[in-house]
């Protein structure tokens, strides 16, 4: 990304805001956020977007997107009038688009931070979270839950409890992780709201075994973030396991993203979906592990990292 301005703009003196965001993976209880539930999440710094603002003598964003202009657009009406008019925004992202690993999400957060530091806006993480939901939900018609933004605004390892208004975000320690792999793979991606849509009307509608998931979906998050909290693996790989066999027992997934699952789980690992686009996430015993891990999931054409 060019820390120049978009062509074109006069630019005010001062120096731009810059804001950064990290990619979101899931280790259990997605995709219960939605639905009063909990989920443990974690944010991986290799891959980020990237924004900067600067105010100007008329609006850009370089490159163009309707997500980053509606985000300035939000931002003016909530936080900074002038800036619909006044804001130039340049941006870039590392992170692999529609596999799952809260891509669009972070473009939102990481232009409502440039925007926050250029204006000088102060934003709590929840209210943040909140804004970039609604810009997503309410003006692009994107279905979503806050699970992405909050593991965003918060990080780096998030446990979130949907159960109660306002939810419960907790930083929890991540040097109690244990050796994690994320893996994905470019010919198997997919828009998490063609999963979210039509989920949310079977649950609206009361199906028993949506209703039942959910309830098992939110346990396994909460487990996970009591396993992580007293320095216990085995609880923690049983939670992984369980958020993603309880996805299995209601959702048609791809047999693609069942072969990664299948994989990890094959070389020893517990896995899960990472998010709704086909992104896992592995949880090992140790390096050495994660490494045995990291080369199975390669050898069927899988770009991982680890944390």
């Amino acid at each position: 990304m060019t820390t120049e301005p978009p062509a074109g703009c006069g630019v005010a003196a001062g120096r731009p805001g810059i804001g950064v965001a990290f990619a979101r993976a899931a280790l259990a209880g997605n995709p219960s956020d939605g639905y009063g539930g909990a989920v443990l999440a974690l944010t991986l710094p290799a891959r980020r977007a990237t924004a900067r603002a600067w105010r100007t003598d008329a609006p850009a964003v370089d490159p163009p997107s309707e997500l980053v202009t509606a985000t300035v657009a939000r931002f003016a009406s909530e936080h900074a009038p002038t800036a619909r008019d006044a804001t130039a925004v340049s941006w870039e992202t590392t992170i692999p688009r529609a596999v799952g690993l809260g891509g669009s999400s972070a473009i939102v957060v990481a232009v409502l931070r440039a925007l926050a530091s250029l204006w000088s806006v102060t934003l709590e993480p929840l209210a943040m979270a909140r804004l970039a939901l609604s810009i997503e939900v309410d003006e692009l018609g994107i279905a979503a839950g806050l699970q992405d933004r909050i593991a965003q605004t918060h990080g780096p390892l998030t446990f979130m409890e949907f159960g109660r208004e306002p939810p419960v975000a907790r930083v929890l320690d991540l040097a109690r992780l244990p050796p994690v792999v994320v893996a994905w793979r470019r010919d198997s991606g997919g828009h998490s709201g063609d999963v979210h849509a039509p989920l949310r009307d079977r649950h609206d509608a009361g199906e028993p075994a949506v209703l039942l998931a959910m309830e098992t979906l939110g346990r396994a998050g909460r487990a996970a973030a009591a396993a992580i909290e007293a320095g216990e693996h085995p609880p923690l790989r049983a939670s992984v396991d369980a958020s993603f066999d309880a996805r299995r027992s209601i959702l048609t997934l791809d047999p693609r993203h069942i072969e990664m699952i299948e994989c990890a789980r094959a070389a020893g690992a517990a896995a899960n979906y990472a998010g709704s686009g086909g992104a896992i996430i592995a949880v090992c015993t140790d390096e050495t592990h994660r490494a045995r891990v990291r080369v199975a999931l390669a050898r069927i054409s899988c770009e991982t990292l680890i944390m």
